[in-house]
């Protein structure tokens, strides 16, 4: 069956709201690791998790770091406007570049009270200790949002450093409420560096630095590659079939050193759905380039259904040759780092061509993320699921953990 003809409808399971973890535990690595591998259900404590991976093995990680997307701005009136910062609009090249602007920036955003918001009206928010003024002035209305035009008065700062300033951390809309002072810390990853994300890739919330120096010590080799979450990663499935949903673009980052690393190693654990994301973009990408070795970036991104394109599984390329060519595609264009849009999804029927195993948490009913759970490992996703929901593991964002090895 092709991933377009599923119903979303036979991805789903009843759960709980006591099942979702409202708060991380005090201890990263204290949370529970459901392991699965070769049909079979254990589990055991996430710190234990270096003795079910493989020696002489790679384990890549997302290191996109979570910015302060909200923003509350107050009408003259009293009244309140919540700007979402999205993603910046398409005259800037990616995400890095928008970070770093100065002084103003113009940004895809979702508005809530935007009916309150006049045209010409341009908004303030002035910090607590009164450090920076941000003023906001809507642009144009979008299908899926707005665009908004963001000024400061201390043009020295970058847009990141003013997101930190003035913005909230935000977490994930489920567990309804406000994010909090522990937040700031635990919804970020130990080794997060680049500015981009509205969520964190929460796979990696786990790791500490005794967990990855453990790592290192039985001769697991750590590799980073950057996806920065959009709001798109809330999404329900609305559609009944795949094959109307519009999956979500995120951007990506990879370097030729992490080419070089997937080229070398044979069993390769993802740290998370976003990292799964991008390795296995990273190899259509480099089917492309191995079939047209004169490509445009353009037409190098990857999109939504592009896996499933019967031109590119037949001509089987092979991972190395794959990798080989997007290195060679880098390399002429003066590439050491490429950033491009991915809008993979990964559904059942789908051929994973570089992950081995994953590390995840517990996903949502009826989420793209399930769906690539379940192309993981089949129909045992159930099983797994339900093993998780009768031996007390927490869900979602600040839940438990789980090692999922390809079936």
């Amino acid at each position: 069956m092709h991933p377009k003809d599923l119903k979303i409808a036979d991805y789903t399971y009843r759960l709980p709201q006591e099942k979702i973890a409202q708060y991380p535990l005090e201890n990263r690595d204290a949370s529970k690791l459901l392991i699965y591998k070769d049909n079979t259900i254990a589990e055991s404590v996430f710190r234990s998790i270096p003795d079910q991976i493989p020696e002489n093995s790679l384990m890549v990680f997302n290191n996109s770091k979570v910015i302060e997307a909200r923003l509350i701005f107050k009408k003259q009136t009293g009244g309140k406007i919540e700007i979402f910062t999205l993603e910046p609009s398409g005259i800037y090249k990616d995400i890095t570049e928008a970070m770093l602007q100065k002084e103003s920036i113009v940004y895809k955003c979702l508005v809530g009270g935007a009916s309150k918001w006049k045209h010409d009206e341009v908004l303030q928010l002035i910090t607590p200790d009164n450090k920076v003024c941000l003023f906001a002035k809507k642009l144009e209305q979008l299908n899926d949002g707005y665009l908004i035009e963001f000024s400061w008065s201390q043009p020295a700062l970058t847009f990141a450093e003013i997101l930190h300033i003035a913005g909230n951390l935000p977490i994930p809309p489920y567990l309804q409420r406000s994010a909090e002072d522990g937040d700031t810390t635990r919804y970020q990853t130990v080794y997060a560096e680049k500015d981009g994300s509205v969520a964190a890739p929460t796979a990696g919330l786990h790791f500490t630095k005794e967990v990855l120096a453990a790592l290192n010590l039985k001769q697991v080799a750590t590799a980073y590659t950057t996806l920065h979450v959009g709001a798109g990663t809330f999404m329900p499935v609305k559609s009944e079939q795949m094959q109307d949903h519009i999956m979500h673009a995120e951007y990506i980052e990879i370097t030729t050193a992490l080419l070089d690393q997937l080229i070398n190693y044979d069993f390769i654990t993802a740290v998370g759905t976003t990292s799964t994301r991008t390795l296995e973009s990273v190899y259509w990408m480099g089917v492309k380039a191995f079939l047209n070795p004169a490509i445009s970036y353009n037409d190098l991104m990857i999109l939504q259904w592009d896996p499933y394109n019967a031109d590119y599984k037949e001509a089987a390329v092979s991972k190395k040759d794959a990798l080989a060519s997007l290195k060679s595609w880098m390399t002429e264009n003066g590439l050491q780092h490429l950033i491009i849009k991915t809008q993979i999804i990964i559904a059942p029927g789908y051929e994973f061509r570089i992950i081995n195993a994953l590390v995840t948490n517990f996903h949502q009913p009826q989420s793209t993320l399930l769906l690539l759970v379940s192309a993981l490992i089949g129909d045992s996703w159930r099983n797994v699921y339900e093993y998780a929901l009768n031996n007390n593991f927490r869900f979602l964002s600040y839940g438990d953990s789980s090692i999922l090895f390809k079936s």
